[in-house]
């Protein structure tokens, strides 16, 4: 059994018009929702054994955030540029690549990306994942080389306004 769990960074500031797309911080709602999510996996969530990132500064920082509230160490997490502007097809790529003696994985990423990887890998048909929101998939599966998709047994959305 292979578990993906896959966050779309929280919601980014717009305030610094000099700063590329890329640079762009969590705005203040970003930082408080976060964490939020993070204490929502740390207490229900799946165990989690690699964390890979987007290595733009929303997406890291929510990796960050995220991760320290469910206990991970935050500095064992994965950068990778690739996961910037990736689409689904590519972001299926690197799922594949991943070592199968892992059985938990995190992806932290952007849109509309994220939307669209979480619908071909499972039989939910979103619209958005909204920003800090939380996909659960889970796989039958003993290679994540299987994964592809619709493939998922089960998928749980969350997101920090769901229960509001």
């Amino acid at each position: 059994m292979k578990t993906l769990v896959i966050v779309r960074h929280a919601k980014s500031s717009w305030e610094n018009p000099g700063l590329s797309d890329h640079q762009r911080p969590l705005s203040k709602r970003g930082l408080k929702d976060a964490p939020l999510m993070g204490a929502r996996l740390a207490e229900s969530g799946p165990p989690v054994d690699r964390v890979i990132s987007s290595s733009a500064t929303r997406a890291l920082t929510t990796a960050e955030l995220v991760t320290h509230e469910m206990g991970l160490p935050w500095d064992e997490i994965q950068i990778e540029d690739a996961l910037y502007h990736a689409t689904e097809e590519d972001m299926i790529d690197l799922i594949n690549e991943q070592d199968d003696y892992l059985d938990g994985l995190m992806l932290f990423g952007h849109n509309p990306g994220m939307t669209y990887l979480v619908n071909d890998l499972s039989d939910l048909d979103l619209d958005n994942l909204p920003t800090s929101g939380v996909a659960v998939l889970q796989f039958d599966v003993n290679s994540w080389s299987e994964i592809g998709d619709g493939i998922a047994l089960a998928a749980e959305i969350d997101y920090p306004k769901k229960d509001r």
